[in-house]
């Protein structure tokens, strides 16, 4: 396949394979519990764990690729990734969850970086941001459909039921994955590396901390919101499609977000209010009724600062430390999106109700203006380039 839009929906629904097993551990956290004896603290550190070797790989990922090429490199990522699931619905402990969890996360590591780059490759130059907005999507969506399908194959045939489905959804990514070919001629060119001066390297940071934190806060819906209406009275598989809403949505939301910060030219005024509203939304579900306009509300709201945060480290990045900037700044969201899930698993094992989860996701959104107005500080304290 030659067509960049054609390359451009494998890469899609690929990369929607990595959301679709992220979510799968939320969407039968109920049926999880009941099988293994654990209790929410259990569930958030699983839901954590995909993350956490993101903390080690996101850096040296784009340097696999360049070993191995990206096309083996991905489908190594995604065997990895169907290896996971399979340990998770073959294993009849929950160490076999935790471990199956981490081989997942590897692969979902691996096949993010890659992906991202092979985006790149076909679209530098021409509607980049267009093709960036459409591939990011793919996570609300594989999400999405994670929280529609694996609840009701969950209450059929049990959590093991549930990884199968993945380990499906996997394969049929590898077989799409077959199609993909490199642009003719690539336009990523050699890569350069440079070293970062301080300044950008805390920049990047604060960057990267403000997309893991809105993401965290985000992530505390689709993490606890199922066992939160569960705990409610409502079935697994209503709730998750309940909160499936805001998923859909949003993937609505996030391009549009990208045009309005373009158009505009307020992109902080996006982040700013998009943030005040998410806060004030989880907020509100926990201790309203009215749980679908809230959900509608949070999806509306969520996706509209998300181009104008990933805008903010090519503020301060060159073209020859970007490779190494965006890594870095990977780095630093996989480490916050590690740890969010499993402290609020931790605050609503404590209090005895999800609903805590949701308040610290509301807390962390809250920050991110304070992290901009950092950002933009020393953003400004840089020195400039001849």
């Amino acid at each position: 396949m030659r067509n960049r839009w054609g390359i451009l929906a494998i890469i899609f629904l690929v990369r929607l394979t990595m959301a679709f097993q992220f979510q799968s551990v939320a969407a039968v956290a109920p049926l999880l519990q009941q099988t293994f004896g654990v209790g929410l603290p259990d569930i958030g550190l699983l839901i954590g764990l995909y993350f956490t070797p993101g903390v080690a790989l996101a850096l040296p990922g784009g340097a696999i690729g360049a070993r191995f090429g990206d096309k083996a490199t991905a489908l190594a990522a995604l065997v990895l990734m169907m290896a996971g699931s399979a340990a998770m619905a073959f294993g009849d402990g929950w160490s076999f969850q935790i471990a199956g969890r981490l081989i997942g996360g590897i692969g979902g590591v691996l096949l993010s970086v890659q992906l991202t780059k092979m985006t790149t490759d076909w679209f530098a130059g021409k509607e980049i941001a267009t093709a960036m907005g459409i591939a990011i999507n793919s996570w609300p969506t594989g999400i999405a459909v994670a929280l529609l399908t694996l609840p009701a194959i969950g209450t059929w045939g049990g959590p093991a039921a549930a990884s199968l489905a993945v380990c499906a959804a996997i394969a049929l990514g590898i077989l799409l994955l077959l199609f993909y070919q490199p642009p003719p001629a690539s336009t990523a060119g050699a890569a350069r590396f440079a070293r970062l001066d301080r300044p950008t390297v805390a920049a990047v940071m604060v960057a990267g901390a403000i997309w893991g934190l809105f993401n965290v806060g985000f992530a505390m819906i689709l993490s606890f919101g199922p066992s939160l209406l569960v705990e409610r009275g409502w079935t697994v598989a209503a709730a998750g499609s309940a909160i499936s809403l805001a998923l859909w949505i949003s993937a609505i939301s996030v391009p549009i977000g990208g045009m309005l910060a373009d158009r505009t030219g307020r992109p902080h005024a996006l982040l700013v209010g998009g943030s005040l509203g998410i806060a004030l939304l989880l907020v509100l579900l926990t201790r309203s009724d009215a749980v679908i306009p809230i959900v509608v509300g949070i999806g509306l709201v969520s996706g509209l600062p998300a181009g104008p945060i990933m805008s903010l480290p090519a503020r301060v990045l060159a073209p020859q430390t970007r490779a190494i900037g965006m890594g870095l700044f990977l780095t630093v969201f996989y480490a916050a999106m590690m740890l969010g899930p499993a402290i609020g698993g931790r605050l609503a094992g404590l209090t005895g109700s999800a609903a805590a989860a949701l308040d610290l996701g509301a807390a962390v959104v809250l920050v991110c203006p304070l992290l901009l107005w950092l950002f933009e500080r020393i953003a400004a304290s840089r020195p400039k380039p001849a």
